[in-house]
């Protein structure tokens, strides 16, 4: 195998969102085997895979590529669907149902940058499924879009990262990085989003609305890791925390809406709330709620999962006081100063699948905000607290 198949495998086993995709698909159209190949006019490479029938392909194992569909794909850039080969029209005379012994198949193509051709993202099984739907094209066709964008952005970064090691390109760079982002991203990600939404009102089986709803799970969690790489973003490269402020009225309903939404994310959690905020106050409220959200997603992350999260948000002194408390083990104090540094993740609770942002972000809008963050952890709670002075006419609480 040569050194370009092995970046390209890599390059697909660490999108973190591949191994969700392939359970989605495999559970949405009953195929036991799903499969991304990275597709050569000389080989065929699996690069990753889920496997229910043994059919024995592991990452980097090849196939005669003479032998596959996907070779049809990646000349004519149209996927192929089977459902039932022996009683297909036109697959019924090829020898690649047999050989590889399925009945039902699909292949969708996947593109690198600047479109050009990597792969398919294949499934299989050696009984007939119903494949030819609008709904499971459609499904199928947005995650291999959605694989092709990761893989498009993959390379952009890879390419930032050298070329940021000249200082004079670093400016023309950090605007390249944001369009990415902002675009590459968020335009795919918001046709996914509004194709669950779609797909959420046509189908009615529970199966597909548990699908559904793990979809547009995992599309907020992925907005939200766009809005804070892009945050990290305009902080580390010196243009500072971007805020719009003005004399909001409904501060109080907007930190209490932020608190019952993550609380229905995380139903399993109490979410004991007490805000009291009255008359108009001068702030950016979208960051203020930004603020809230990041440090209660922590409380929930890192807090003790039987004792009751705690938000208080009040007026005293002209003051506004935002704490979020939560039980477990307390913060080490050599941990403390770490807090606060982008990406930085606690090593003993790895499986938060975070970028560690969250509390870099809701520092930098403290700093936006000329306010104070400050944590205060102990044997019986960890409390986070943001104050400062928002410019306010309220009536104290």
């Amino acid at each position: 195998m040569n050194a370009l198949i092995e970046k390209d495998i890599q390059t697909i086993q660490s999108i973190e969102a591949v191994p969700h995709i392939m359970k989605m698909l495999a559970d949405a159209t009953g195929l036991r085997f799903i499969c991304i190949a990275r597709v050569t006019d000389e080989k065929w490479t699996t690069c990753a895979v889920l496997d229910r029938v043994n059919f024995n392909l592991n990452p980097g194992d090849e196939l005669d590529i003479s032998t596959t569909f996907c070779i049809q794909v990646k000349r004519s850039t149209q996927p192929i669907v089977i459902e039932h080969a022996l009683e297909d029209a036109h697959y019924s005379k090829s020898e690649i149902p047999i050989m590889y012994g399925f009945e039902s198949y699909f292949s969708f193509p996947i593109y690198s940058k600047n479109g050009d051709f990597f792969g398919t993202l294949c499934g299989l099984d050696p009984l007939p499924v119903k494949l030819k739907t609008v709904e499971i094209q459609q499904q199928i066709k947005s995650f291999a879009e959605l694989i092709s964008r990761q893989i498009e952005v993959d390379e952009r970064l890879i390419t930032a990262q050298s070329e940021l090691f000249n200082e004079k390109a670093a400016t023309k760079l950090q605007e390249q990085y944001i369009a990415i982002l902002g675009h590459d991203l968020r335009t795919p990600l918001s046709a996914l989003t509004m194709g669950v939404s779609f797909l959420q009102d046509q189908v009615t089986d529970a199966t597909s609305q548990k699908i559904l709803a793990r979809m547009d799970s995992s599309a907020t969690r992925m907005k939200r890791l766009i809005s804070d790489v892009m945050d990290l973003t305009r902080g580390k490269m010196g243009n500072g925390m971007q805020l719009n402020v003005k004399t909001v009225n409904n501060l109080e309903d907007m930190l209490t809406h932020t608190v019952d939404e993550l609380s229905g994310l995380n139903p399993q959690r109490e979410i004991q709330t007490h805000i009291d905020i009255k008359g108009s106050v001068n702030c950016d409220p979208e960051r203020i709620a930004q603020l809230l959200s990041n440090l209660l997603i922590n409380a929930i992350v890192h807090g003790d999962p039987q004792q009751a999260i705690e938000v208080n948000a009040t007026i005293e002194n002209g003051v506004f006081a935002l704490t979020v408390t939560n039980g477990g083990d307390p913060i080490r104090p050599e941990v403390v100063d770490k807090l606060f540094q982008p990406f930085w993740r606690n090593e003993s609770n790895k499986q938060t699948g975070g970028l560690g942002l969250g509390l870099f972000i809701a520092s930098q809008i403290t700093c936006a905000h000329d306010g104070t963050l400050a944590v205060c952890s102990n044997d019986s709670r960890t409390i986070f607290t943001f104050q400062a002075t928002l410019g306010m006419n309220a009536i104290e609480g």
